[in-house]
């Protein structure tokens, strides 16, 4: 029993939760891709990305300051760098450059703040300081996707919280919480407590709402095409009424010869009167003809 107590036993639960933090720092990967396939962040936010990033770097400083703390460096030194790469393409393709822009100045300049503060504070006292800060910042890593539960719970889908992610987090945070407890470390384990619970929730809400996301794809896809069946309908029916206004050939053939034949024998029955100005006007009156005597009253 003693080769899977005390410090084997944690080093097992850390090694496990590099492994599961690895995968999770890669799960953005299909996020990334569809933003450079689209070329826009859409409706993605990177404020979880800026925050993961300072809570790397906050431990990474941690684990310099404590003793036998390789696990954490490995794990954070990779964070910092894929976390980078997230940030540098979420500027690139930002239509808001500005605000990533302005959130990323203020983590540098907060972590150097921090890093001039502590470096006056002597002794244990400031591994302290800085564990309970890693504190702070573990919590709002995992309190960042708040926001993305607020979207998912206001538009009724889940199309930007990856369930895959989601079920990553809360994993991860079973494992570090087990390590952080195993080494009597509670700046690492009590935030992992918050990152269960959060996980737990952001994988009940995908739950509650994947079936509605799909319902509402369906929906937008039938109801152009009812639209488009509507405006056939109404066209077709414009046809036929204008076809049922509209005389039969054969009538029309003898209304138009009808009018012929009125206007030949209007033409022959009428005569013309000329006038010098080139002017033809018809009469229904008699006119003088040579030799003919016309009385004349006295």
């Amino acid at each position: 029993m003693g080769g899977f107590s005390g410090h084997n036993l944690a080093f097992a639960f850390g090694l496990l939760g590099n492994v599961i933090s690895f995968f999770v720092f890669l799960s953005p990967l299909p996020t990334f891709y569809q933003i450079h396939k689209k070329k826009s962040t859409e409706g993605f936010q990177s404020v979880p990305y800026v925050v993961a990033l300072f809570s790397a770097m906050l431990l990474m400083y941690y684990a310099f300051l404590k003793t036998d703390a390789t696990l954490l460096i490995t794990i954070n030194s990779f964070g910092c760098f894929i976390e980078t790469i997230y940030i540098g393409v979420f500027i690139f393709y930002a239509p808001k450059k500005i605000q990533t822009v302005k959130l990323l100045v203020s983590m540098i300049g907060g972590f150097g703040l921090i890093l001039i503060t502590t470096h006056f504070v002597k002794g244990p006292g400031r591994v302290q300081i800085v564990g309970w800060i890693c504190l702070f910042f573990s919590v709002s890593v995992f309190a960042a996707p708040l926001g993305i539960l607020k979207q998912v719970i206001r538009t009724k889908s889940v199309e930007f919280m990856p369930f895959s992610l989601s079920f990553s987090l809360t994993l991860n945070a079973v494992m570090w919480f087990f390590y952080g407890l195993l080494i009597n470390d509670y700046n690492i384990a009590i935030p992992n407590v918050l990152g269960f619970f959060f996980g737990v929730v952001q994988m009940s809400l995908y739950a509650f709402y994947k079936n509605k996301t799909k319902k509402v794809v369906m929906e937008e896809k039938i109801q152009p095409a009812e639209q488009l069946k509507n405006q056939v309908i109404v066209v077709v029916e414009e046809e036929e009424e204008e076809k049922k206004q509209q005389p039969p050939p054969e009538l029309a053939e003898q209304v138009i010869d009808i009018a012929k034949l009125r206007a030949m024998v209007c033409r022959e029955m009428v005569p013309v009167v000329p006038f010098p100005n080139g002017c033809g006007m018809t009469a229904d009156f008699p006119l003088a003809r040579p030799n003919m005597e016309i009385p004349v009253s006295v």
